[in-house]
């Protein structure tokens, strides 16, 4: 099995894409937490088309992505856990783990720091909330982040299977949590001890400061509680909070165009 996911790299991945986009899809179509303010059409047509220049810039200005670079790295026993002798299954988990430590905090650094918020705020300036947000983002960030997860990837040297099921993880729950949907209350208390879920996350989308600078995490929620970044709830409630940031509400009809100047326009 684990022979035929490194194998196998792109169609695992993209099949995991597709039917994680379809399910969730369908879930918020027949239970949509909030009514869209803006043509769902629309926005997917310019979300996703963020999405396919993102995975076209890469694969042009990154001969060698962070597979590749596991592979090299295993090979050559470079890093952590190329050195230490470990059950295979035991070095996926530990691989998994610090991966996604290591996306929480480039997360919050992004928020924190002026210069990389100017992209990261084109994710968050988007007015609705369902799984096409969680494949928003801008190509200066998404070039960032592989250029992080290169260096995790020689400094702790994890398996290539784990840096696949890193980024199937990744992405896939990024639109699960994104989605216009929620759990039961108490699945979702369940759930949100173990996964990051959309009522977490959406909290982290509202325009209020201290609500979009909580809920950090996109995979595991455990570092919001370790770094005391957790809000349980939105203060006007998941029904009635403002999805979006103060400054763009009045920019309802976002294109591609738009989303990829906006780091670069004065207010």
């Amino acid at each position: 099995m684990l022979d035929f996911i490194a194998n196998h790299e792109p169609t695992v991945r993209l099949s995991f894409f597709l039917g994680t986009l379809g399910a969730v899809g369908i879930w918020q179509a027949f239970a949509p937490k909030r009514p869209p303010s803006v043509s769902i059409l629309w926005r997917w047509l310019n979300n996703f088309g963020v999405t396919f220049l993102n995975t076209l810039l890469l694969r042009l200005l990154f001969p060698i992505l962070a597979v590749g670079l596991a592979v090299t790295a295993t090979e050559n026993g470079w890093g952590l856990l190329n050195v230490v002798e470990l059950p295979i299954a035991f070095s996926i988990v530990i691989a998994v783990i610090l991966q996604d430590l290591v996306i929480y905090w480039q997360h919050v650094i992004f928020h924190r720091v002026g210069f990389l918020w100017k992209f990261h705020k084109m994710h968050h300036a988007d007015v609705d909330y369902d799984v096409s947000t969680g494949a928003r983002f801008h190509p200066v960030e998404i070039l960032l982040s592989m250029v992080l997860k290169l260096v995790v990837v020689l400094l702790i040297g994890p398996p290539v299977v784990a840096v696949i099921i890193f980024e199937i993880l990744l992405s896939s729950i990024a639109m699960f949590n994104h989605a216009n949907a929620g759990l039961p209350e108490k699945i979702d208390n369940f759930a949100r001890k173990f996964i990051v879920t959309p009522d977490m996350h959406r909290v982290h989308h509202s325009v209020i400061r201290d609500e979009h600078n909580s809920n950090y995490g996109f995979n595991l929620p455990w570092w919001d509680y370790m770094f005391s970044t957790y809000r349980p709830q939105p203060s006007a409630g998941h029904d009635k909070m403002t999805i979006g940031l103060n400054e763009y509400q009045s920019h309802r009809k976002q294109s591609i165009f738009w989303m990829l100047r906006l780091p670069f326009a004065k207010r």
